[in-house]
């Protein structure tokens, strides 16, 4: 029983570590992400590859260009070996880009292969390869400053994610 308990407890870390670093690069967050990698981590994207120092810099502060983004996860398949592990977990990204032209919205779904390492009690990655399934451009991005559906918004708060996220004060207690 003890070993169940143990391989659930692992899963549910490493579940915990897919959400926190998807935040974590929505928020543009440093620190988050830090907290999912090991320092001598490996990445391919297959347009950037690198270690995790060049992962960080490409992705905290970001591109210019990419002024919002979110990532919902999906289904992890995750298999256990001893204090290694392997999972792959579909990603849908969605990202607001400025190349100039005006603002766009497109959106990717695609697939994460982790290769994770457990220190200490602790699962970070220590590869990834995204895999890329299919890529969507959905157009002109909407205008949010006008509300949603033809309804404004009550508050500043509502549109907007990678800098300066209300869920980062609402966490904290400072919000409603």
């Amino acid at each position: 029983m003890n070993s169940i308990i143990q391989q659930l407890l692992d899963r549910e870390a490493i579940r915990n570590c897919l959400a926190r670093l998807a935040r974590g690069e929505d928020r543009r967050s440093a620190s988050l992400i830090r907290s999912c990698w090991w320092p001598d981590a490996r990445f391919d994207y297959g347009v950037n590859s690198g270690d995790f120092a060049a992962y960080l810099a490409w992705v905290v502060p970001g591109a210019p260009a990419i002024t919002d983004t979110q990532h919902a996860l999906g289904q992890s398949h995750i298999e256990l070996h001893g204090d290694t592990a392997k999972a792959e977990t579909h990603v849908i990204s969605y990202h607001r880009i400025d190349m100039g032209a005006g603002e766009r919205d497109t959106c990717i779904g695609g697939r994460y292969l982790d290769t994770f390492a457990k220190k200490n009690d602790d699962w970070r990655i220590a590869d990834r390869i995204l895999l890329y399934d299919w890529e969507q451009d959905w157009g002109q991005a909407a205008d949010w400053s006008k509300g949603v559906m033809g309804y404004p918004f009550t508050a500043e708060h509502f549109p907007g994610r990678a800098n300066g996220d209300f869920s980062e004060r609402w966490f904290a207690g400072a919000g409603k």
